[in-house]
């Protein structure tokens, strides 16, 4: 490596080729390889009127290679100086894809993913152009949708395969401030307006895209959503109903099993199943499951063994009572109205809305999980039990999605088993899942794996960086690397959903389309005085009614 060849070795490369010659290759092994740079040549490029061309050696930005009547495109992962040559760098690169050259003039086209033929030591190393951005990115004629322009040019668009985005799941990482929601209802809209048909639920836990997809969505909240509880399978009745732990929990659930299915079949449909379970989702009164759990203690002998059935009797007396849990546990809702519900949340049919929104928001913060477990599992089982009959894929994102599915040894909530199942098993039914999180080190370890596409904005945290690269495939990593210093509403996105790694600027979204998640700014809002009293009052009065 001491005896490298003077710069003149690269000036005699020039002519051959449209653009000057930066390098050569040193090393090759498998999928990536080492190059050495010239720094007189990085230099000149540095000054191109092409921003692509003038990034050239730069981390994270592409080189080409010509081998035999192919490029060879490579993205660069690190760099270093060469020991003892101040003029020279060693480039670390991975290789991307190769493009046919076009004979007379040089031009990339025809661009594909993988490696055919791998360049030899010596082979000469050209900066990619603009040009050949907009070969290498353009969008073939799968559908896709558009949602930002390739970094660093100012015109190659970028491109998402929808059905890939959406077959293989995908998840949307970033850390709080980086336009992680504005981004993410961008990619919606985009959806949206290219399957106005279309079937997308999304679990909004902070009401913030209301504002986003008044126009084009259906939104659902406390005040509207009319989930009726008999929908809850008996996993997710225990974790409303029992609150004892240890062995007790085992024997308040043995009971509740007991009386809720007697509750079940005393309503005709029960009735007319022959073979009910206790997770059918048929109608039940709740009076009648208190009833029954009353009459099978009153033939408990001993007064001690009647603690289980108080327990269970007054929690559900509770709930009932509480005019929190009324969009769920209100009398009006025991009508077999299942029907109307799948219609309306899953859009069926969408009649040009084909997004909810379920804010989740003003739930009672004991029961949000197990409002999100009968949401996600309705999808889920609606996919298994419409087999056979004409396909309506759903796409379920959730927002905030480390609240649901954590990571530790073992899930043990119905939310977060649910989840992980319909990552691992929903493209088989025709339900993909879209994540959202800021904290991708606190989901559950398999779950990210489970995501074709994932699309990373900057994340500050080092675990959390981590976590994404075992998660991304070995040619991304240079990518990687620039995580930590991109800007706001910029993103790396790789996997299944485009035809190679990329970096992205996001499209501008209009205000109107935007989700309520401005940051305050401080330094204003506290300059503002007056009508203290009133904002007080007026908070008391909603905060004392829940919000009704």
């Amino acid at each position: 490596m001491t005896e490298m060849q003077g710069s003149q070795a690269f000036a005699d490369a020039a002519p051959m080729a449209i653009a000057t010659c930066i390098g050569m290759v040193f090393d090759i092994a498998g999928s990536s390889g080492m190059v050495v740079l010239d720094a007189a040549a990085l230099d000149e490029t540095g000054r191109h009127a092409d921003p692509v061309v003038g990034s050239a050696g730069s981390v994270g930005s592409q080189i080409k290679m010509r081998v035999g009547s192919t490029w060879l495109i490579a993205n660069v992962r690190s760099l270093k100086l060469l020991d003892g040559h101040a003029d020279r760098i060693a480039a670390q690169v991975d290789f991307l894809g190769e493009g046919d050259e076009e004979k007379l003039t040089g031009k990339l086209y025809k661009f594909r993913r993988g490696v055919t033929r791998y360049p030899t030591p010596g082979c000469f190393v050209y900066p990619v152009s603009s040009a050949d951005m907009q070969q290498i990115y353009a969008a073939d004629d799968r559908a896709h949708i558009q949602i930002g322009t390739v970094y660093p040019t100012r015109d190659v668009r970028a491109a998402l395969y929808v059905d890939a985005l959406l077959g293989r799941h995908f998840a949307l990482l970033g850390s709080t401030g980086t336009g992680k929601s504005t981004s993410a209802a961008l990619i919606l809209h985009r959806i949206c307006e290219m399957a106005p048909q279309g079937h997308v639920v999304m679990i909004d836990p902070h009401g913030e895209y209301a504002s986003a997809f008044r126009d084009n969505g259906a939104i659902y909240d406390v005040s509207n959503l009319q989930m009726p509880y008999w929908l809850m399978n008996f996993e997710e009745h225990c974790e409303v109903f029992v609150t004892s732990s240890g062995s007790e929990k085992q024997i308040d659930a043995d009971i509740l099993a007991k009386c809720l299915l007697m509750a079940r079949a005393k309503g005709r449909l029960g009735q007319e199943i022959t073979k009910l379970t206790v997770d059918a989702p048929v109608p039940y009164l709740l009076s009648d499951l208190t009833n029954l759990i009353g009459l099978e203690m009153g033939k408990m002998d001993r007064a001690g063994d009647t603690a289980p059935y108080l327990r269970l009797k007054t929690k559900i007396d509770e709930i009932k009572a509480d005019p929190r849990y009324g969009f769920m546990f209100s009398g009006m809702l025991v009508a077999d109205t299942m029907a109307t519900f799948l219609q309306r949340v899953f859009r069926l049919p969408g009649d040009g809305k084909p997004i909810s929104i379920v804010d989740v928001s003003g739930v009672p913060s004991d029961i949000t999980s197990v409002v999100v477990a009968v949401l996600s599992r309705m999808v889920f089982d609606f996919a298994i039990w419409s087999r056979g009959e004409p396909k309506r894929p759903i796409l379920l994102v959730c927002e905030e999605a480390h609240r649901y599915i954590p990571n530790g040894d073992k899930i043990d909530s119905s939310v977060g088993r649910i989840l992980s199942r319909i990552a691992k098993e929903g493209r088989k039914y025709g339900v993909s899942l879209g994540l959202i999180t800021q904290r991708p080190s606190d989901l559950a370890e398999g779950v990210l794996s489970q995501c074709g596409t994932i699309i990373a904005m900057r994340l500050n945290n080092d675990r959390d960086q981590a976590f994404v690269r075992a998660a991304m495939p070995e040619g991304a990593r240079g990518f990687l690397d620039a995580i930590p210093a991109l800007r706001n509403r910029e993103c790396i996105i790789c996997g299944e959903g485009v035809a190679v790694p990329v970096r992205v600027s996001f499209d501008s979204l209009e205000d109107s389309r935007r989700p309520a998640s401005d940051d305050p700014v401080f330094s204003k809002l506290w300059r503002e005085t007056g009508g203290e009293d009133e904002i007080i009052a007026r908070t008391l009065k909603r905060w004392r009614a829940q919000g009704r």
